[in-house]
């Protein structure tokens, strides 16, 4: 492994929040007049991009900020229905312990981070770079290396999103996709992720020596 720091994304890459965000999106819809979401229209959203998603729902950009706003807050009320996937907290030890600095990027706020990672778990991470806008990540990636002092080749960003890896090239870092969290992993892979984990467990054992 020629990267010393990590960049993880929370929500569908170390937290299973997906049951949880699709049982809430048809309550923000209606608060926001957006088109509700049927239970056939999961799946191929899954497999959409980002604006394909926005375009099916009926979001203008200009709401995107009073919806995630109003989302963590949603989600601050409902954090004890959101656990870490099994597995998670054994490979985060193992990463710290073989050397790697552990940092967060969330679209989510740290105050929510930090209660689902739990506090054992949070204390591993060196940064948080949280409330990220939904085409915002890039910043916060750069961010990371500009706190670390560490450049772009000695970084990689874990997440489960083809947003998440846009904003991972265009801040000049390797991306390591998850096949566990909410885009599809076959729509993952038509963008060709440096790395692709099919295991939780393979993040260790494929990072350190």
């Amino acid at each position: 492994m020629t990267q010393t720091t990590i960049v993880f994304d929370l929500d569908g890459t170390l937290a299973d929040s997906f049951p949880w965000f699709i049982g809430s999106l048809n309550t923000v819809a209606d608060a926001f007049r957006l088109r509700r979401v049927g239970e056939d229209e999961i799946e191929p959203l899954r497999r959409a991009d980002v604006p394909e998603i926005l375009k099916h729902l009926g979001v203008p950009r200009w709401k995107l900020p009073m919806i995630a706003r109003y989302m963590r807050k949603l989600k601050s009320t409902e954090l004890h229905t959101i656990s870490l996937f099994p597995g998670v907290e054994d490979m985060l030890r193992t990463l710290k312990a073989g050397g790697v600095t552990l940092t967060l990027v969330s679209s989510d706020n740290e105050e929510n981070a930090k209660v689902v990672l739990g506090p054992d778990n949070a204390a591993l991470f060196s940064q948080y770079n949280c409330s990220a806008a939904l085409f915002g990540k890039a910043g916060k990636f750069r961010r990371v290396m500009r706190r670390a002092g560490v450049e772009p080749h000695r970084v990689l960003a874990i997440g489960d999103e083809a947003r998440d890896l846009n904003a991972a090239r265009a801040a000049g870092i390797d991306f390591a996709a998850v096949t566990w969290g909410y885009t599809a992993p076959e729509k993952l892979r038509t963008f060709n992720p440096d790395i692709v984990f099919e295991r939780i467990e393979d993040i260790g054992a494929k990072l350190l020596p």
